[in-house]
């Protein structure tokens, strides 16, 4: 179950995160102060323009990069280190394929904990392969699949070791419109069964809007928050959604947003070359 209330506890902190990354010229600062929070059962997109550092904030979540200042807290606790409590899901579908697709299932529940049984490990990857419609493609290798089959693989994967947090970083950006399309409304469908608080780093306006129940634009780098923005629809989300007059009222004020954002970069760079 998605929540969109704002009741929950919780979940997400990040508190006056800073993230400087060193270069030849000395460090660059990637995140400055940045400080919001996402709550049980949320989902939460980030969006703002390339390379301000919203995979950094993601990347941090999943343990993967330490805070130069500040602290990102999972139920009030730093995070220092990747967890299986977190679910990581790419661009570039992150599947082994050297495996079949129950063998790429059952291998991350391998390693995500020793005290699942075989027969549990089965039980579970039959479960995830029927929910993301993989049962017929089990013994297929990623190679045979087409790129949505293999994004639904690496959900399933992602999924099955019952994660807490799902942390998704462009993961339907490499699929053509229609498949995408279709991508978001089994993501919405298994997060209604589910139910896991989700952030999404995302370049595009129209997938914030569809999917979340909050959207945060950060600025250009170093990225600071500009603002947080309630969604006004609930879940489950209607397909027809789109239709809607609030819908294009506010693509148009996010996307206004972020191109304020893309010129404020440009002048930078600008500036940094005189």
């Amino acid at each position: 179950m998605i929540d969109s209330t704002g009741a929950q506890p919780v979940r997400i902190r990040f508190d006056q995160v800073s993230v400087d990354f060193p270069t030849d010229h000395g460090p660059m600062r990637v995140l400055d102060k940045v400080s919001f929070d996402i709550r049980q059962g949320e989902f939460v997109s980030i969006i703002g323009p390339s390379g301000c550092g919203k995979t950094t904030m993601m990347n941090i979540v999943g343990g993967f990069v330490q805070p130069t200042q500040g602290q990102v807290l999972l139920d009030g606790k730093p995070v220092s280190a990747p967890g299986p409590d977190r679910g990581v899901i790419f661009q570039e579908y992150g599947v082994f394929p050297w495996l079949t697709v129950r063998q790429n299932i059952e291998f991350g529940l391998k390693l995500a904990s020793s005290r699942v049984g075989a027969q549990e490990r089965a039980e579970i990857t039959q479960r995830y392969m029927g929910l993301m419609g993989l049962t017929d493609f089990a013994n297929h290798f990623p190679k045979h699949l087409s790129g949505g089959m293999r994004q639904r693989l690496a959900i399933a994967r992602a999924y099955a070791v019952r994660p807490q947090f799902l942390l998704m970083d462009e993961p339907f950006g490499a699929l053509d419109a229609q498949t995408r399309s279709a991508m978001q409304d089994l993501l919405l469908q298994v997060l209604e069964r589910e139910g896991k608080t989700v952030m999404l780093i995302t370049h595009s306006v129209e997938e914030a809007i569809y999917l979340s129940s909050r959207i945060v634009v950060v600025t250009a780098r170093p990225a600071r928050i500009r603002t947080i923005i309630d969604v006004p629809f609930g879940y489950p989300r209607a397909e027809n959604v789109h239709e809607d007059p609030r819908f294009a009222e506010l693509r148009a004020h996010i996307r206004e947003l972020v191109m304020q954002e893309y010129e404020a970069q440009a002048r930078q760079a600008v500036r940094m070359s005189d």
